[in-house]
């Protein structure tokens, strides 16, 4: 009777002992898991004479760093887009390397948080929002179309990573030796083919190349008849 009490006593703490390692983990998961940037997906189209990316992207910040972002610390990303053409002995050829630099920041007297790219600037009143515009990519004429050649291949590429070197100089210590700065999304990579297939139609090659309706249902004539048949 003894021994089976000492063992329940033992059983109970293992199993408290477990659910403590277990919270711990999952704790230790939550807090690694805070900021992120996501690329969820990304596509070239036709646009005049480029070729326009298009991609969505999740950022995500945890405590740390919205509680900088409202001190006043400004936060630079920037978006590096590259296309290659892979080569089978050597180094792979690159076609074009395209960066965008966007900035969020807070300014405090209007209480509203500003995402500037180039010299365009929007003001939002909650960080949620504003960091969805951060990281919107529509129509960003990457590619030019004469640099690219009909039925090759080519690989893409698309990163986007939080540039510390804009940071403060007193945050940019701290950044080097902490992960909570080290905000950059996975590379996301696809294979580019048949850029051409996805030209709009050109309406005039269309209507030279289409035959006419009223020639197709139209009947020969004999000139010399007066359009009889000659028997």
């Amino acid at each position: 009777m003894v021994f089976f009490t000492h063992y329940c006593k033992k059983l109970r703490n293992g199993i408290r002992l477990s659910a403590c390692v277990s919270l711990i983990s999952a704790c230790s998961i939550a807090f690694a898991a805070g900021s992120s940037i996501d690329i969820e997906q990304a596509e070239l189209h036709p646009l005049e004479d480029f070729y326009a990316l298009s991609a969505e992207v999740d950022v995500v910040f945890d405590d740390a760093i919205e509680a900088a972002v409202n001190k006043g610390v400004p936060l630079h990303f920037l978006i590096e887009f590259q296309v290659v053409s892979p080569q089978k002995y050597w180094f792979d050829d690159e076609i074009v390397t395209a960066t965008r630099s966007v900035m969020l920041s807070y300014h405090a007297l209007s209480r509203q948080y500003l995402v500037n790219r180039g010299a365009h600037q929007k003001s939002f009143e909650s960080l949620g929002e504003a960091a969805q515009e951060l990281m919107q990519i529509n129509d960003w004429k990457v590619l030019e179309k004469a640099l690219v050649e009909k039925n090759e291949t080519y690989n893409a590429a698309l990163l986007v990573r939080l540039d510390k070197t804009k940071l403060p100089k007193a945050i940019q210590v701290d950044a080097l030796s902490s992960e909570k700065w080290n905000l950059t999304s996975q590379k996301f990579e696809w294979a580019l083919k048949d850029l051409w297939l996805k030209e709009p139609l050109n309406k005039e090659m269309l209507n030279k190349e289409m035959p006419n309706k009223e020639t197709i249902n139209k009947e020969p004539q004999n000139k010399e008849s007066g359009g009889k048949e000659l028997k």
